[in-house]
């Protein structure tokens, strides 16, 4: 996995799980990959995983059975969901719409091309 320095190591894992997890490659109640395993994976010392998959339980999106493992909590997609909603009003959109006011882009003309772009990855899976 490749870090960006700008954000703290734990949290871009935690964005990795949110991505798994919203691509529904890890389901609800099912078992995730263990902190050794995430660890491993993504090339990071156990302790910055641990943190990761703290930050994570705190934010009820996944849950632990003691002797077990980790697992999706059931509302887990919802809340990462939420979470990352919450995230791209807060932080990506005012730029976009700063971006679109200095380029004088329309609303229209995002709405075209981003359906111009469901079109291209509907057509990539096919």
């Amino acid at each position: 996995m490749d870090f960006d320095n700008s954000k703290p190591i734990y949290l871009q894992i935690v964005d990795f799980f949110y991505e798994n997890i919203l691509e529904r490659r890890w389901q609800e109640n099912e078992r995730i990959p263990s902190v050794r395993e995430i660890a491993m994976m993504v090339e990071v010392n156990p302790n910055t995983a641990i943190r990761a998959f703290t930050h994570l339980q705190e934010q009820e999106v996944i849950y632990n059975k003691r002797g077990i493992g980790y697992f999706v909590s059931e509302n887990g997609y919802d809340r990462v969901l939420t979470i990352k909603k919450k995230e791209f009003m807060k932080t990506l959109l005012p730029d976009v719409f700063k971006k679109m006011g200095l380029l004088d882009v329309t609303i229209k003309e995002v709405n075209q091309a981003f359906h111009q772009y469901l079109k291209n990855i509907d057509h990539e899976k096919k």
